[in-house]
């Protein structure tokens, strides 16, 4: 894939309105809503990595990797503390 191309410019756009919409999302009450904003937020991190790519912003892509790392990280606790909820209300 060719990095350099102009149109890679405008990539940052659709991506830092992807991040804000997945940050209203997650910090809504609503799981669905919330699971929704997981997955926006894992595509802007696409989004800025190939921009990033474009840019040679190395620190970006670094911080993109990371970020997606915890937010992966926080769903799955997030789903082990929901699974174990149940088991602690019968008890």
């Amino acid at each position: 894939m060719d990095f350099s191309h102009p149109l890679f410019n405008l990539v940052q756009w659709p991506a830092m309105v992807a991040t804000v919409l997945a940050a209203w999302l997650v910090a809504s009450n609503r799981p669905v809503r919330r699971n929704v904003g997981f997955w926006v937020f894992l595509v802007s991190n696409v989004m800025w990595v190939a921009w990033g790519l474009h840019a040679s912003a190395w620190a970006l892509i670094t911080l993109q990797v990371a970020l997606a790392a915890l937010n992966i990280r926080g769903v799955r606790k997030t789903e082990d503390a929901a699974e174990a909820e149940p088991a602690a209300r019968s008890s």
